[in-house]
């Protein structure tokens, strides 16, 4: 069967062009390659003087296909005969890989008579061999014309390599327009160094360069894709009808992991349901959405508009899709470290877990394996119960330093809270009467004794008993003035620490004997008590220890033993409280505990058993919806 063309018939030119000039408008010739193969077949039918031609490549089953014929055939018709008999001819002569001159019989020659008609075949050859077969068909007056027909079809075919290096050499001037196109807008926004300037900077620019009304930008957020800048707007918000429908767009683009436009071909194969809503409600316009790829993952979505009547095509994605590769990692790196350091943090912490838990859903899996892991530690863990409490510290025992008689406070050595010796000077008294009424006694005392010494001398027996009584008198006097003046230093009777407020105040002012000036605790004997809940009253008993710490020293631990429990309830602070009399170890007054005193309060915890980690921590919520649905 003869092989069917479909294109549709060409009539030759009116005029006849010198070869020249053929030559010449062919080697420029910058249309499309079926059109060219046609013009280059006229060509070369024109200098060989043959009827027709064509250009013959193998295709995927063997069999030669027709690229280009010349004349060029109505639709539907069918194939001369010496298209049919090149075509059956073809394979044997790329076998060859030679040039080749082949008659062309037609079943009105006579039998015997010499053929009128031939074919020349002429390989079309590149690196890889030959990659095609130019037939033509002509009918020369001589030898000598076949031969020159053979020739200048030869000549003529470089003219299809040469038209393919000019197409390569397009191709490259295209690439390298969209390489500097490219590394251009990447210049401009590696000026900023800031996430919402460099994306603001690549919609501008890309708005200016492809004559676009809208270009925007948005990153992955979670699950969804949020608007990051939009060409010629520094402000706006998610809430706008606008940005609803550019963020549905990228999502889309995002979701099918492939560049959306719209209008999209009939050949397109992916969803622009999104972006044609976008394209008809802000429009009608020309959209074309990119995904924003970063190691294989798409981390944005870059959006650009622009009138209809401009469609973006082919050679504008792929420039886009280059100027997309270049700038993501500066934008994404951007993005990435203006967050907030617990974003960062989240950011990072996904992606390593992703590695286990597979790159959707971590989260989810995450919280899953880790409720599960919470449920077994809960059900099967067990920790220590402790019963927490408050505690004041007590002193065993206090000592007091009183006046020791009435007169007036000199000066006060100790301030309240200060540790002291025992013997410490606490105050003084002021002594400055009773050294004058000392120097009056001792005075009369000398008197005294002279008076009976002069006595006895003049044997006046009874006055000198008389003065010897008056110096006796003088001299209790000066006992009692010398033991006051010994006790105006009040010292500490015991070591410990000063429990009585301040008492500069009253330096200068009288005090009467037997006022209680100083209260002293000895810390090696103190005891805490400690207020507990009536709820967990039950869970204490005697013997049992724990450890305490106080509010001014909560990092030392003292260790203390359960001692007495008082059984009577009291009230303290709106709540019922049982007194739990605990036992101190280990207190040291000169180690680590001196800061610990009477009167200082904290935490205490008691330790009762180990117990389910599930009922520790229910323990209060249990007992409350009892009590709640008892009746």
């Amino acid at each position: 069967m003869a092989p069917q063309v479909t294109q549709t018939t060409s009539g030759p030119s009116q005029q006849q062009p010198s070869a020249a000039d053929l030559i010449d408008r062919l080697s420029r010739f910058d249309g499309p390659p079926e059109m060219f193969l046609v013009n280059l077949l006229a060509v070369q039918c024109h200098l060989a003087a043959a009827a027709g031609g064509a250009i013959l490549r193998p295709g995927p089953d063997g069999k030669p296909e027709v690229l280009a014929v010349y004349p060029q055939l109505t639709q539907g018709a069918t194939a001369p005969v010496w298209l049919a008999s090149a075509v059956e001819a073809a394979p044997q002569v790329a076998q060859a890989g030679q040039t080749a001159v082949r008659p062309l019989h037609n079943p009105e020659d006579l039998y015997g008579a010499a053929p009128k008609h031939y074919l020349i075949f002429v390989p079309l050859r590149s690196t890889q061999g030959v990659r095609g077969i130019a037939a033509f068909t002509c009918e020369p007056s001589s030898p000598a014309a076949l031969k020159a027909a053979r020739e200048r079809v030869e000549i003529t075919v470089s003219l299809l390599s040469l038209y393919e290096m000019r197409l390569t050499l397009q191709r490259r001037n295209l690439d390298l327009q969209r390489v500097r196109m490219a590394t251009e807008t990447l210049a401009g926004i590696n000026e900023h160094g800031r996430s919402a300037g460099a994306s603001m900077a690549l919609c501008n620019e890309l708005a200016s360069r492809w004559q676009a009304d809208r270009v925007s930008v948005g990153f992955l957020k979670g699950r969804y894709v949020h608007l990051k800048a939009m060409s010629h707007t520094e402000k706006f918000s998610r809430k706008m009808k606008l940005v609803q429908d550019i963020e549905a767009a990228m999502e889309e683009c995002l979701d099918q992991d492939v560049e959306v436009a719209y209008p999209a071909a009939a050949e397109d194969t992916y969803v622009a349901r999104a972006t044609g809503d976008l394209s008809k409600r802000h429009g009608p316009t020309s959209v074309l959405s990119l995904p924003l790829r970063q190691s294989g993952q798409v981390r944005g979505v870059l959006t650009l508009e622009r009138p209809v009547e401009e469609p973006f095509d082919l050679e504008d994605v792929e420039a886009l899709r280059l100027t997309a590769e270049l700038c993501t990692p500066t934008l994404v790196t951007l993005h990435e470290t203006d967050r907030w350091f617990g974003a960062r943090w989240a950011g990072k912490a996904r992606k390593g877990l992703a590695t286990f838990l597979g790159p959707k859903h971590t989260w989810a899996k995450l919280a899953a394996i880790g409720a599960f892991c919470a449920i077994v530690f809960l059900t099967f863990a067990k920790g220590q119960y402790r019963v927490e409490a408050p505690f004041v510290f007590e002193a065993t025992s206090r000592r007091v330093a009183p006046a020791p008689f009435d007169g007036q406070l000199k000066e006060v050595l100790v301030q309240s809270g200060q540790q002291v010796e025992a013997g410490t000077v606490l105050a003084r008294l002021e002594t400055f009467d009773l050294q004058k009424e000392l120097a009056r006694a001792e005075a009369g005392w000398r008197r005294g004794l002279n008076e009976a010494a002069d006595a006895r001398a003049q044997g006046e027996t009874a006055k000198a008993m008389m003065a010897e009584e008056q110096a006796r008198q003088f001299k209790a006097e000066m006992d009692l003035y010398r033991q006051r003046i010994a006790d105006a230093e009040i010292v500490a009777p015991v070591a410990g620490r000063i429990l009585t407020p301040d008492l500069d105040k009253l330096v200068g002012g009288p005090v009467e004997r037997g006022k209680v000036l100083f209260e002293l605790a000895p810390l090696n004997l103190m005891w805490a008590e400690l207020s507990v809940d009536e709820d967990q009253i039950g869970d204490v008993k005697e013997g049992q220890r724990g450890e305490l710490a106080a509010v001014g020293r909560p990092g030392d631990r003292i260790a203390f033993r359960v001692e007495r429990i008082t059984p009577l309830a009291e009230v303290v602070d709106q709540r019922n409280v049982f007194k739990v009399r605990v036992e101190l170890e280990g207190m040291d007054l000169e180690g680590r505990h001196r800061g610990i005193y009477p009167g200082a309060e904290g935490i205490a915890k008691i330790d009762v058993d180990k117990r389910h980690y599930a009922w520790i921590w229910t323990r209060k919520l249990v007992n409350w919806v009892r009590m709640k649905l008892w009746w």
